[in-house]
């Protein structure tokens, strides 16, 4: 809900936001995608995003994307920020299939 919402807060003038799955057989993974057309995210901050605190909403929290980071982690995933300001943000999230998901 966190990728959605902030892809959401990003389109404030609308936009299009669009979140995707696939299975990768060769890796056995699954990949979920958040796209959006909105105001991207500076080089400045990127390295920042899933840091406990940072925001830079007048009114967040900064803990939307470090939770959803440690969730993602947790089960031993991983995320990928691509960013153009002006432009819109993709976040791809790759979840490994293990135990019986992953016969």
């Amino acid at each position: 809900m966190n990728f959605l919402s902030n892809a959401i807060e990003a389109m404030p003038g609308g936009g299009s936001l669009t979140a995707e799955t696939s299975h990768i057989k060769k890796d056995n993974s699954i990949i979920v995608r958040f796209s959006d057309t909105g105001c991207g995210i500076s080089q400045e901050d990127m390295d920042k995003v899933f840091e406990p605190f940072f925001t830079t909403k007048d009114d967040g929290t900064g803990l939307g994307l470090s939770l959803a980071y440690h969730i993602v982690n947790a089960h031993s995933g991983d995320i990928n920020i691509s960013s153009k300001q002006g432009k819109g943000t993709v976040f791809t999230l790759t979840f490994p299939l293990t135990g019986e998901y992953g016969k």
